[in-house]
Order: C-alpha cells, then structure tokens, then sequence
C-alpha cells in the first residue's frame, strides 16, 4: 500500500537534513569537540607520518639473528597498540627502529612505551622464578567489589613453561602470603603479597593506587618482556611519505569515481538509481564520520577496504532493481514489484556481506598491521552499505513512490533474455584459467632463475638500505619526487624508493633494496654532485630488515586460511550443499593465483599494498559468487525432474549477468579514478586490483557455476543417491 504524500514530503525532508549534518559533521567534526570529522581520522605513516624511535641492544655486541627477529616481533606487538599501521623492524646488526604513525611527541611516546630493560620475578629467598621472556602478556584492569569500591589492578598472562614455574613458586609462597618481587633494571617495581597458588598463568595484581599507577606497571611488564635488552639511541617526528598531494588526488578520485557512478546510476536505473545515489551520499557521510569516532587508522590498505564497501553497497541496490524490473515484466504492480524485489533480494546480500564480514573479522583479530587497518575499514564500509543499501534506499524510493512517482517507465522493464550456454564452454574457460596460472609460474620460475626474484618484492617483505641525507635547505615531498628520486631510482635501477622527511630540519631518509657497495658510492656521488648538502651531517647508510616480519608474513597467512575455511562453512551451512562452498573456494585460489600472475609479468611491487590487494579481490569475488549460488539455489527449488541441470545453471548465471556487469563497472569506475589521478604509489595498488576486479568478474561468471555444476554431477550426496 502507498503511503501518504505528507509522510512522504515528511521522510524526504528528514532525510535531506540528516544528508546536511552528516555532512557538516563529516567536514567539521560534532559538538564542541568536533571529533568525527574528516580531520578527526587517524592516517598512517604514508599519508601522514609520525614519530620515529631508534632502539640500541645493551650488552651484547652481536645479538643472534633469532633474538633479534623475537624482540621485533614482540615490539611490533607492543606499538600495535598505539596504531594497526605502526611498524617495527631491525637496522643494522643490533638496532631496532619503531614507526608509529599520527603522534608528534617522541617523548611522551618513549614514556608510555617505557624502556626496554631487564625483567625479573624473585621470590623472598632471592631464588629466580621468572623472567621477562615468560610473561605473554600485562594490562591494566578495573574491578567494583560487593560496597562499590573500585580495585584497580594488572593482570598477567604467562607462557605454559612460566605458568608451571609460577605454580610451584606461589604454591610455596601462599601458606605464610610472601610477596613475589618483581624487578626491573635492577629495581623493585612492585612486591604483590601472594594469596593462593596460582595454577592456569593468570594471576592478578590488586591494590594498585590509581589506574595510572596500574597502566604504567604493566607498561614496564610488557616492555620488560623483550629477549633483549634496549636503550633508545634516537628518536625523531617524520612526515608523510607520500605528501600532501597523495591525499589530494586521494580524495579527487573519489570524488570524480563518485559522480561517474551516479550518472552511471541514474541512466541505467532511473528512479531507483537516483534513490541509490543519495543512499550511497549518506554511506560516504557515515564512513568519514565513524572512521574518526572508532579511531581507525587509514592508510592505502584501509582506502581499499572502503573501495570493496562502496562497490558492495553499489552491489546490493543493482540486485535490488534487477529483482524488481523481473517483477514488473510479470504484470505486477510497481508497489508489489518493489516489496517482492527487496524481499528475494534479501538472502543474496546478507549472505554475501556476511560471508565477506566473516573474513573480516578473522583478519582483524588474527592479522597485524596492514591487515588489521584493511578488516577495520572492511568491516565498516559492509555493515554501512547493508545498512543504507537494504533500508535507506527502500526508505527514499517509497517516499519517492508515495509521491506520485509510480510510473512504470520510471523504473524499467527487465527483457526476457535467452539463457547463455556458459557450461558449453566450460573446457575453453577452465583451459584459459589454467593456462594463465601456469604461465604466471613459469613467469616466476624464469625470472628467479635469472635472479631477479619470482616477484618484485618491495621493502616491506625484503628490507634494504636506509640512507639518511642532511640537505641545505628545506626540500618538500613532492620536490624530493621530483627532483631526487628519479636519480635514486636510476642507480637502483627500481622504483621502489620510500621517502621521509624528520620534522625540525632538512634530514631527510631514503629507503630503497639493499645496495651494494659501489651503488651505495654512487648513490653518495650524485648526492652530492647535484644537491646542496649540509657539510655537518655526513651521508649515512644502515642495512635495514623487512617492516612485514616472518612472524608477521605467518600471521597474515593463518588468518587468511581461517578466513576462507569459516567462509566454507558459512556457505555449506546457507546453502546445505559443500559443493557450493568447495566451488567458491576453488574460484577463490583461482583469482588469487591470477592476480599473482598479473604481478609477476609486470613486476608491480609487492608490498604491504600486496596484501590488502589480494584480500579485497578475495572479498570482492565471494560476493559476486554468492548472488549467483543464491539464484542457482532458488533456481534448483522450481525445478522438476524434467528440467535440465546443465540448462538451470546457464539460466541462472544469465540472469544475473547484468549485475556481474554493472558492479564490476562501477567498482573498476572507482579503481580506475585512483590510478588516474593516484600519485605513483597510488598507481602500483591500483593497476593490480584493477586487473583482480576484471578477473573476479570473470571467475564468478565462468568459472564458478560451471565449477558447482561438475561436482554437482560428479559427486553425489546421500539424499541424492536414494
């Protein structure tokens, strides 16, 4: 039943003005503190930099290799606290050197983090009973007793070899509640009176004086938990690597990639289109807006989480408007036509968001760094576009409708289509798909041979050299890209060269791949020869390890296989039928190994980006796979046993042609935007997730109900055998 004109104009103009605060608080920021705004998001290193600490080993001269990669694996722990994007990586043989990005303070950073130091555990006859290494983790807690009053405490998480050693000691410590010492750099931190033994690992300080008091003891505990022991050598404020003009044309691409959609919007879908596109002015809105209350840290990686959320809230409204223009070509009623095409449309978008929410959330609790930025932003832009997808649009175009705005031609009509005969041609697509995987190995193969690496690996994975330049004047960004790099680059013969300034002078780091020493000579010559240096500050050069450490590289591919394992559960249980989980997996490997080829031939750095690239393509195919299984499912459900399997799924993939179509175009719309107006670095995430959204669409329409349909008939489950 239509509603009212005045509920209509009512609805129209409450939305209207919610757009215009939304859209003042995304700008200005709310209340008197104006958090929420733009300028309230946390940025990462490469957009927008932060604080730099160098840290020195004491006492040992050459640490082993094994300490040192745990002492950064732990400290990149610890700093992930201050940010997802903070980094932690070694310099030289026995120096570590911590990024955090959004602060400006190394000082209060360095008293917050605390001093790496010594940690030990005695108990009242002077015996050891644990060592920092043992203590897994420390944090501050609250607790309200039975009158109200507030304990504030630590809390401790010990390794099971600690927590065994911890158990005998407060076993014979408890009858007579002998404190245990805890000392650091050779002094009594705190003295807990033990009350019981303690058995599991978990033990609680109580009675600290203040939550302050409790933050900065288990600030000393966490940090005294290192393999090493550390001694800060320098510490300096650095500034974006990518300048100001990254964001720029950050925010231009978006901008143009927004407006070619809504046009895009409106010609194809006239009257919905229009609904979708305020919906999706609100999405942006409400994205700026949470980015800066949830304090997100945003960075390439996260800029693609975003990118995946649009294209899925673009996504939902076309499966949307198919359903409903299917329903108009039956005669029904517009009114009708939009309540049944919500409605149908409704299990494909909530199993497809769920299950790429799912991967989300596996990231974010599983991943470090990159990755965790990258599920954030994820995680968010899904449950925005579910959110303004399913029930705004619904909620603008009924007040539309209520208006009058009812006519049939304002929405279209979907043509019967005949039904393509994709599984004719399943051989010819599994054969292409084959043959681009093993010529993307082969690609590798050779170039490893040739020892220029299967892949173009980027600072990020291999380290390098670090080479710091004091210049005589001051040198911006977007001066040093110009007019240093190119040389930086011609010497490395690669383009992978990261800049940072250090705020307060004209120092100035270059981070490239590892250089030998002649390159390194010639680096220092055409320094010098073509630029004003500050004769006081000689040209230093230091080896430096990869930012993504081993453990960190292990980390990302645990959650990734937990991710996919949990999104093959989540289909088997929607769709009752592992098949269509196993084939959306399959298709899934398929993409991923696609792309990989992609960055072997054209030698795009693997980076960090790397990583955010492959999980977005990830996300973006098992949503695009899903709205076909769900019409393969709903397909299956009309069929009788005259109906033809094979023709089934042709009928199915067909009909949803148009959206694979105009999703992947609107989402490869905004893609593409970046790399036009991207700065370099910009271009090298862009190209290739350009090339994985053209390949998810591929695999989605070629692959994946051809794939179902072979296991369908090859391998036959039990109510079918009966």
């Amino acid at each position: 039943m239509k509603q009212s004109k005045v509920k209509s104009v009512v609805v129209l103009v409450v939305f209207v003005a919610l757009l215009a605060l939304f859209g003042y608080t995304a700008a200005y920021g709310w209340g008197e503190t104006k958090s929420g705004s733009g300028s309230d998001i946390k940025l990462g290193l490469d957009l927008e930099g932060g604080v730099s600490i160098t840290y020195q080993v004491v006492g040992e001269e050459n640490p082993s290799q094994a300490d040192m990669s745990d002492t950064v694996y732990k400290l990149q722990k610890r700093v992930e606290g201050y940010s997802t994007e903070a980094h932690a990586y070694q310099e030289g043989s026995n120096r570590i050197s911590i990024e955090i990005p959004g602060v400006e303070n190394a000082n209060e950073i360095l008293e917050e983090l605390g001093r790496p130091g010594s940690l030990e555990f005695y108990d009242i006859g002077g015996q050891l009973v644990l060592q920092g290494t043992d203590v897994v983790d420390a944090q501050a807690a609250t607790s309200q007793d039975q009158m109200g009053n507030m304990d504030y405490q630590v809390r401790l998480t010990l390794t099971d070899e600690g927590a065994k050693k911890f158990s005998d000691a407060t076993g014979a410590a408890a009858p007579n509640n002998e404190p245990i010492y805890i000392i650091y750099d050779g002094m009594i931190i705190s003295m807990p009176a033990v009350q019981e033994q303690i058995t599991d690992g978990n033990c609680v300080i109580t009675n600290m004086q203040s939550f302050e008091a409790a933050e900065n003891l288990a600030s000393t505990i966490r940090i005294g938990g290192l393999t090493l022991t550390l001694e800060e050598l320098r510490s300096n404020v650095v500034g974006a690597q990518l300048g100001s003009d990254a964001i720029r044309t950050a925010l231009l691409a978006g901008a143009v990639g927004f407006a070619v959609i809504a046009v895009f919007m409106i010609a194809v879908y006239f009257l919905p289109g229009f609904a979708a596109v305020l919906a999706l002015g609100m999405y942006v809105e409400l994205v700026v807006i949470l980015l800066g209350a949830f304090s997100i840290t945003l960075t390439l990686p996260g800029i693609a989480g975003i990118i995946l959320g649009i294209g899925m809230a673009v996504d939902a409204n076309v499966i949307i408007f198919a359903r409903i223009r299917e329903e108009l070509a039956t005669g029904k009623t517009v009114g009708s036509s939009v309540k049944i095409g919500f409605n149908k449309a409704l299990s494909a978008i909530i199993d497809g968001n769920i299950t790429t929410l799912i991967a989300a959330i596996v990231l974010g609790l599983r991943g470090t760094g990159a990755i965790k930025g990258f599920a954030q932003t994820l995680a968010l832009g899904i449950i925005l576009s579910m959110f303004t997808a399913v029930f705004i649009t619904r909620i603008i175009l009924n007040a539309l409708m209520g208006l009058g705005l009812d006519s049939v031609k304002l929405f279209g009509v979907a043509k019967e289509k005949k039904a393509v005969n994709f599984l004719g041609k399943k051989h010819l697509f599994f054969g292409i798909s084959a043959a681009v995987v093993v010529a993307g190995f082969v690609v590798m193969g050779v170039q490893k041979g040739g020892g220029n690496g299967a892949l173009n690996y980027s600072l990020d994975f291999m380290g390098g050299t670090q080479t710091t330049v004091t210049f005589a004047e001051d040198y911006s960004i977007e001066r040093l890209d110009a007019e240093v790099v190119p040389g930086i680059e011609k010497i490395t013969k690669d383009a992978n060269v990261q800049v940072q300034k250090v705020a307060g002078n004209n120092q100035v780091i270059f981070k490239t791949r590892t250089l030998s020493v002649e390159e390194r000579e010639e680096l220092d010559t055409m320094l010098e020869e073509n630029f004003a240096l500050d004769e006081n500050y000689p040209i230093t050069a230091e080896t430096i390890s990869s930012t993504i450490s081993s453990e960190a590289q292990m980390d990302a591919v645990v959650a990734v296989v937990i991710a996919t394992v949990c999104m093959l559960l989540y289909i088997w249980f929607r769709f009752k039928d592992i098949r269509f989980g196993a084939s959306a997996v399959i298709a899934l490997i398929h993409d991923v190994l696609v792309v990989l080829a992609f960055y072997a031939v054209t030698r795009v750095s693997v980076g960090s980006t790397f990583i955010a690239c492959m999980l977005t393509i990830v996300g973006y195919s098992i949503n695009a796979t899903i709205v076909i299984f769900d019409r393969v499912r709903e397909n299956m459900g009309s069929m009788t046993r005259r109906d033809d399997l094979q023709e089934m799924v042709n009928r199915s993939v067909t009909q949803t042609l148009s959206r694979s179509i105009f999703t992947s175009l609107t989402t490869f719309i905004m893609v593409a935007a970046l790399y036009v107006f991207g700065v370099s670095s910009i271009r090298e995430f862009a190209l290739p997730l350009m090339a994985g959204i053209l390949c998810g669409t591929y695999s989605s329409v070629c692959i994946t109900g051809a794939l179902w349909y072979v296991l369908r008939t090859k391998i036959k489950q039990k109510e079918e055998t009966k």
